[in-house]
């Protein structure tokens, strides 16, 4: 499936990472988060937070953010694209 918008560059921050080097699925779960953001699948918001990001999306302009939940252990990741679409920051919410 073609992508919806280009990411920019594509970061984590530290608690991301290093938590993905110590395990392989939550990696893939980062992984297939980021197909689904990158494809318009703003994961959990409310509807409200997945009309604002496909407004965004559909405008160009504003930033897009995608919220997902790791089922083996119920960590929440968040995924935020700049509203230039420069940067791509896959984050821990506590992280913002």
């Amino acid at each position: 499936m073609k992508e919806k918008f280009s990411p920019g560059r594509i970061v984590a921050t530290k608690g991301v990472a290093d938590r993905a080097k110590e395990d392989k699925a939550f990696e893939e779960f980062c992984e297939m988060s980021l197909r689904r953001h990158l494809n318009g699948d703003w994961g959990e918001k409310t509807e409200e937070g997945r009309i604002r990001s496909d407004e965004a999306l559909e405008s160009g302009e504003g930033s897009l953010y995608s919220v997902y939940t790791f089922p083996k252990t119920d960590e929440t990741i968040w995924i935020i694209t700049e509203g230039d679409r420069s940067v791509t920051t896959i984050l821990y919410p506590s992280e913002y």
